[in-house]
C-alpha cells in the first residue's frame, strides 16, 4: 500500500494518521481547518492538504489517482459520503471507508451506500462502542476485554490492586505458581510507560496487565488473579442521547434490567416510545439525591453515556461514591484516557477509539483477521494468518529473534486455541495473535514476513 488519503484531521483522523505514518506509509490528510492541519504537519510525517474532501480539485491535489486507500472520517456524515463518492469517480480502483454516525444513513441506507456508491466499508463509532460495552459486561471485573478467534481467545486488562499476590513477583514466578494454567502476560501498562515483559520483570501495585487466555479457562485465570466474576443484571445508563439509546436497546435485547436517566423531557418521551422494557427517568445524572432515590446501590453497573466527557467522569465518580458496584465511563478525548485510573475510573469506553480499532482492522485487511489498539495508541494486537514463507513458521518460537516489543500471544488451529511455549512451532495456515508496540509494526511485517494486506 503506497498512498493513503485521510479526509478529516480531527481526533480520529489524526490518530489514524499517527499510527500509519510511523509504518513508512505515504499518508495524505485533508481538512478545511488550518489549525488542525498544522498540528498534523508539525507532529506527524504526513502531507497536509488544505480544503474540503467534497472538492474534486482538492482530491486531485491530494493524489487520489495514485491512492490505494481512502478514509473519510470527519464528524460530518455528508462530507464523508460525498467525498467517498468523488474519490470513487476520480479513482475507481481506490478502496474506500466512510465513518457514518446517523442512523438515517447507517440504517436502511447502508446497503444503498455500499452498493450504489461502492463504499467498501461503513463504520458507526457508536455501534462499535456499544460492542465494547457488551464485552466489558461479559467480564465485569476486568478493565478491558478483547476477543480473537471468534471469541475463543480473550485478552483481559487486569489491574493489580494492593491485595494482589502478584505484587513483587516476576512474570516467570507467576507462570510457575499458576500450576500450568495456560495464559500469557502480553503487556504491562505502568503509569505512562508500556512494557512488553520478560520472565524476570516484576509486577508492581497498580500495574495494568493484559493477559491472554482461552475462553475455556477464563474463570480459572480470573480466579488466579483474584478477579471474582459477578453477575451483572441491573444496569443504569446516564444519558439518553444517540449512544445511550443504542446501548439501552442492545442491553434490553440481551435481557438486562435497564434504567436510563435523561434530563430532557422531550427526549425522555422519545426514549419511552422506542424502548420496550427499560425504565426512563427524567433527571440529572449528576444529582446525587436522584441517584440515591433510584437505588443506585442496587445497580450492578452504571454506564455514564452522555456526549460530554466531563459530565461522564463526574457521573461515574458520584455513582461510585453512592454505592454502585461498577461503572463504565464514556470518554472520547484521548488525552483523558490515561488519567482515568488515577481518579478511580477503570472501565473506559471510547467511540473514537472503537472506530480507530475498526479502521485499523480494515487497513490491515487481507491476511489480517482482526486488529485492535490497546490504551489508544501504544500497542497493537493483530490476528494474522501465517504464510508458508513467513519468518515465524517451521521452527520453535524460542529460536526466533523477534523485534523488540513483539510477542506471540496465541495461535489458533482446527483443534482449538493454544497459548504458546518456547517449543511451539507455528505452521503455515495457523492463525496467530501477535502483540506489537507501535514502533515495531513495520518490523513485524518486514522481518517476520507477515502479510498485512492484499
Amino acid at each position: 500500500m503506497n498512498r493513503i488519503i485521510i479526509v478529516g484531521a480531527g481526533e480520529v483522523g489524526y490518530h489514524i494518521a499517527k499510527r500509519l505514518a510511523t509504518e513508512n506509509k505515504e499518508v495524505v490528510i485533508i481538512d478545511r481547518n488550518p489549525e488542525a492541519l498544522s498540528r498534523c504537519e508539525n507532529l506527524l510525517d504526513v502531507q497536509p492538504v488544505l480544503g474540503s474532501g467534497n472538492d474534486p480539485n482538492v482530491l486531485m491535489e491530494a493524489g487520489i489517482r495514485e491512492a490505494d486507500l481512502f478514509l473519510a472520517v470527519t464528524d460530518s456524515d455528508e462530507t464523508n459520503i460525498i467525498s467517498s463518492f468523488f474519490a470513487g469517480v476520480l479513482s475507481p480502483g481506490v478502496v474506500k471507508l466512510a465513518r457514518i454516525r446517523s442512523d438515517m444513513y447507517y440504517g436502511i441506507s447502508r446497503d444503498i451506500l455500499s452498493r450504489e456508491l461502492k463504499i467498501d466499508m461503513i463504520i458507526n463509532p457508536e455501534e462499535e462502542a456499544v460492542k465494547t460495552v457488551v464485552r466489558l459486561l461479559s467480564v465485569p471485573d476486568v478493565e478491558d476485554v478483547s476477543e480473537f478467534a471468534g471469541g475463543r481467545v480473550k485478552l483481559l486488562g487486569i489491574r493489580i490492586d494492593g491485595c494482589s499476590p502478584c505484587i513483587g513477583r516476576t512474570v516467570a514466578d507467576i507462570r510457575a505458581e499458576s500450576g500450568g494454567l495456560p495464559f500469557i502476560i502480553g503487556v504491562v501498562f505502568r503509569d505512562e510507560h508500556t512494557l512488553v515483559p520478560t520472565g524476570s520483570d516484576k509486577i508492581r501495585e497498580n500495574d495494568l496487565l493484559y493477559v491472554a487466555c482461552e475462553q475455556s479457562v477464563l474463570r480459572k485465570v480470573l480466579a488466579f488473579f483474584r478477579c471474582t466474576p459477578r453477575e451483572v443484571k441491573n444496569i443504569m445508563i446516564i444519558g439518553g442521547g444517540h449512544f445511550g439509546l443504542k446501548l439501552a436497546q442492545t442491553l434490553e435485547a440481551r435481557n438486562y434490567s435497564v434504567k436510563i436517566v435523561e434530563k430532557n423531557a422531550q427526549r425522555c418521551d422519545h426514549l419511552s416510545s422506542l424502548l420496550q422494557r427499560a425504565v426512563v427517568i427524567k433527571g440529572d445524572g449528576t444529582d446525587r439525591d436522584l441517584l440515591l432515590e433510584e437505588n443506585i446501590h442496587h445497580m450492578d453497573m452504571v454506564i455514564s453515556a452522555t456526549g460530554d466527557d466531563g459530565t461522564n467522569i463526574l457521573c461515574s465518580l458520584l455513582a461510585g461514591k453512592a454505592g454502585a458496584a461498577r461503572t463504565i465511563t464514556r470518554v472520547n478525548r484521548f488525552a483523558y484516557i490515561p488519567m482515568m485510573s488515577a481518579v478511580g475510573l477503570r472501565n473506559i469506553v471510547s467511540s473514537r477509539l472503537a472506530a480507530i480499532n475498526t479502521i485499523l482492522q480494515f487497513v490491515r485487511r487481507g491476511r489480517v483477521v482482526s486488529a485492535i489498539a490497546l490504551k489508544g495508541e501504544d500497542v497493537e494486537v493483530l490476528e494474522v494468518v501465517a504464510e508458508p514463507e513467513s519468518g515465524i513458521t517451521g521452527k520453535p518460537l524460542k529460536n526466533i529473534k523477534f523485534p523488540r516489543g513483539v510477542l506471540i500471544l496465541c495461535l489458533i488451529r482446527k483443534d482449538g486455541a493454544h497459548i504458546p511455549t518456547g517449543d511451539t512451532v507455528i505452521e503455515p495456515g495457523d492463525r496467530v495473535v501477535i502483540l506489537s508496540t507501535r514502533q515495531s509494526i513495520s518490523a513485524v511485517e518486514r522481518e517476520l514476513m507477515v502479510k498485512m494486506r492484499r
